[in-house]
């Protein structure tokens, strides 16, 4: 008998008990951390100014003291909101996003020196302009937090959200390449200046789908038809899902001309169906039928061209960039961003030592390049690590709460998040083809930033309903304990097969 799909409402999670006296919320300790995070934030922008400037100006603290005022707000709405959310979350994405803000400055003080102009504003360029964005961001989450008490009431909008993500997928590939594509990808949608990633939304509302669906279906997905190589696989006729998901990601693939997107949704469901069903045949399914698709694709992309064309240009340039017809002209981006790693070596040039300039696209897709060359393998392995511990104290949240829904849920979101790093990261050290993806928290970008902060707002809420007194997996309420129940006295029932 499998647990339903909404389960009846916590008392912690929706508001009705706020804390229970001698139970540790571990709020201080989320303070104590985000000042640290300030601090290195801070410690950042004074570098920069004293290789860019060879003085540090009495203004170099601004920029993080006003991320610390953010950042607090939305500390002081988890406090009353959900005290018992995790106290790593916010302090690790609060580093990553500061990191991201004082390094686009960076890049704006290095232009304005370059073209001999005044020194940008705090509030000016693109480092002001994801100031901005992180406020908005911050609200939203805050916003979020505020309205949904409880995860579980999520569910019940869950075909809703599923047909809002598909047409959010979908709205790129069918609008111009004038409105839609930048760079070779149409992920975007362009309003003169302004432009948005409707992608980012996206998966935040499949998440919810597929996690509703899969508890509701997983009984049937977990049917094995025949065992082969010590694996269980699934019967023919439940094929089904998974087949169509994947032919969504080709469409994807195909008619937005990106493979990071495409591995991304695909990826987010066949793992989302391996936590319900716990059958590891559904990971080899799924491997087989997304690179089986993808090597098609390449095969047609070089025999016919048409729709294909772009992304067999992608993989023919990532296969060879150094190549004499790439390595100024397609395939220059990738190469002057291998460069960049390579000149950072161990310990990098240090912040605002560097030329980061010199790579295109630095704000977006190369962030991660451009960043490297500054502060080096040791600086971006520590990066990585926080990025590592944000999907652990995710994936710890989907472990720890009671309800499938919210298992599947913070488990998907928390995959998400992992996927896209490496999705980022392997198309600028050449694992994989390039992408149109944005590094999470770090890359210029309003679509981006707010998306994912709205990953990390769920990731609280259901946090809270983990680590909460009446939630399963949280700390036991203190106070007496109850006598054992004692079963010799109490009726019996046969119950026939």
């Amino acid at each position: 008998m499998t647990a339903p799909a909404v389960p009846a409402p916590s008392p912690s999670s929706t508001g009705e008990l706020s804390r229970i006296p001698g139970l540790k919320t571990r709020r201080n300790a989320e303070l104590g951390l985000l000042g640290f995070a300030m601090l290195l934030v801070a410690t950042f922008g004074w570098t920069v100014e004293a290789n860019q400037f060879d003085h540090v100006t009495s203004t170099f603290w601004v920029p993080a003291v006003l991320l610390s005022i953010l950042f607090l707000g939305l500390h002081v709405v988890v406090r009353l909101t959900a005290p018992y959310a995790d106290p790593v979350l916010i302090p690790a994405v609060a580093l990553i996003n500061g990191i991201g803000v004082a390094f686009l400055r960076r890049l704006d003080i290095a232009r304005a020196i370059a073209n001999k102009d005044p020194i940008p504003g705090i509030f000016a360029g693109t480092g002001g302009r994801q100031l901005a964005w992180t406020l908005a961001s911050l609200i939203l989450a805050a916003v979020l937090l505020l309205v949904v008490r409880d995860h579980k009431a999520v569910s019940r909008y869950a075909y809703t959200l599923g047909l809002v993500g598909i047409v959010l997928v979908m709205i790129p590939a069918v609008l111009p390449g004038s409105l839609s594509e930048v760079n070779g990808a149409k992920l975007w949608i362009k309003f003169g200046s302004f432009s948005i990633q409707p992608g980012e939304f996206a998966k935040l509302a499949l998440v919810s789908f597929f996690a509703y669906y899969l508890v509701r279906k997983r009984e049937v997905l977990s049917l094995a038809s025949h065992r082969f190589l010590g694996l269980d696989f699934p019967r023919g006729r439940d094929l089904g899902p998974v087949v169509t998901v994947w032919l969504l990601s080709l469409l994807v693939l195909v008619f937005e001309k990106d493979l990071g997107t495409a591995l991304m949704y695909f990826g987010l469901f066949v793992v989302t169906l391996y936590v319900a069903t716990e059958r590891s045949s559904w990971l080899i399914i799924g491997l087989l039928l997304f690179f089986g698709g993808v090597y098609v694709a390449y095969l047609l992309g070089k025999a016919v061209g048409g729709p294909f064309a772009n992304f067999y240009d992608r993989a023919s340039i990532w296969l060879d960039p150094f190549a004499p017809q790439y390595i100024d002209k397609e395939g220059y981006q990738l190469v002057q961003g291998l460069f960049g790693l390579g000149t950072g070596g161990l310990f990098g040039s240090g912040p605002g030592a560097g030329l980061p300039g010199s790579i295109p696209e630095v704000r977006t897709d190369f962030i991660f390049a451009g960043l490297g060359e500054e502060i080096g393998l040791f600086g971006l392995s520590a990066l990585l690590v926080t990025y590592l511990l944000i999907v652990e104290r995710g994936l710890r949240a989907a472990l720890a709460v009671r309800d499938s829904f919210g298992k599947l849920v913070a488990g998907g979101l928390a995959f998400t998040l992992g996927l896209q790093v490496f999705v980022i990261l392997g198309g600028i050290t050449g694992l994989i083809p390039l992408t149109g993806q944005t590094t999470p928290f770090l890359s210029a970008g309003g679509s981006s930033l707010m998306a994912n902060w709205l990953l990390v707002a769920m990731l609280l809420r259901i946090s809270n309903a983990a680590r909460g007194p009446a939630a399963g997996g949280g700390p036991e309420r203190p106070g007496p304990k109850k006598a054992p129940t004692q079963l010799h006295g109490a009726m019996t029932e046969v119950i026939k097969p």
